[in-house]
């Protein structure tokens, strides 16, 4: 089998996996969240008056501080949401599991054991003598 054929089929299980259909599930949730589409488009308009009003020469002190405040509110309303808080999670864990298969690509072209070779969390050294911990 080529390099290309099975980089396909690892394609297929990856989309195969919870994790995957897991993101899937929560993406199609945010995008059918007419509350929290709603939210964003709020969000996009207040970004743009704020950036508007900032590229003034003539800045308004008090405007820009309101708009940036509501957009604060708005991006902690939007992330708040719980569509959203389930699209996150399934975001970090699929960028977690393709980190490992990454790593673990890696490491094989660097010559480790396909069977036995570990991915470090990131900024571990290897080396436990000098570490703080990983948990």
């Amino acid at each position: 089998m080529d390099l290309i054929k099975m980089a396909r089929e690892l394609g297929k299980a990856i989309q195969a996996s919870e994790e995957y259909k897991h993101l899937v599930t929560a993406k199609e949730a945010n995008d059918g969240d007419e509350e929290l589409q709603d939210m964003i488009k709020e969000f996009n308009l207040i970004r743009m008056n704020l950036s508007t009003e900032m590229q003034m020469k003539e800045q308004n002190a008090d405007k820009i501080q309101e708009l940036d405040q509501k957009l604060k509110e708005t991006y902690t309303a939007v992330m708040g949401r719980p569509t959203m808080l389930d699209f996150n999670e399934a975001k970090q864990n699929i960028d977690a599991l393709m980190n490992e298969i990454t790593g673990i690509l890696m490491l094989c072209v660097n010559g480790e054991d396909p069977d036995t070779c570990e991915v470090q969390p990131a900024g571990c050294s290897g080396s436990c003598s000098s570490c703080s911990g990983c948990h």
